[in-house]
């Protein structure tokens, strides 16, 4: 079946293998597709991937606002996400509680400067009216 919807992103990167690692620790992705100078890396939730392209080119990173969101399992898993990146001087922005559909949420910079949102308790399926 072809898939029909919003199917990736593609996003320049200086270092497939930093930027594969970055997106293993901080959003539970993994290599699905390769071909030299380009990864998929999905978390098998749904048909959907970020497709890494590395260049020796400027990157123009996505900054904030302009993220990746991934959901999490919960609000300790946003807190121990930011920890890490904190350590690892990524944290661009502490967690944060808001009203729903918003739910708890915070920003971390992957190592090309784009941009991560870690979240737990956003309800997109909900206020999107998707079955899920």
């Amino acid at each position: 079946m072809t898939d029909i919807g919003l199917t990736h992103i593609a996003l320049p990167v200086s270092s497939l293998k930093a930027s594969i690692a970055f997106y293993a620790q901080y959003a539970n992705m993994s290599v699905v597709h390769s071909r030299p100078g380009v990864v998929w890396v999905s978390d098998r939730t749904r048909p959907f991937a970020v497709v890494l392209i590395e260049t020796a080119g400027e990157i123009k990173p996505l900054f904030p606002m302009a993220h990746l969101g991934v959901g999490v399992s919960s609000r300790q898993e946003v807190d121990c996400l930011c920890q890490l990146a904190n350590q690892n001087g990524c944290l661009v922005r502490e967690a944060e509680q808001m009203e729903p559909p918003v739910g708890y949420w915070a920003l971390i910079g992957d190592p090309d400067g784009h941009t991560l949102e870690v979240s737990y308790g956003q309800d997109i399926g909900m206020v999107a009216g998707c079955v899920v």
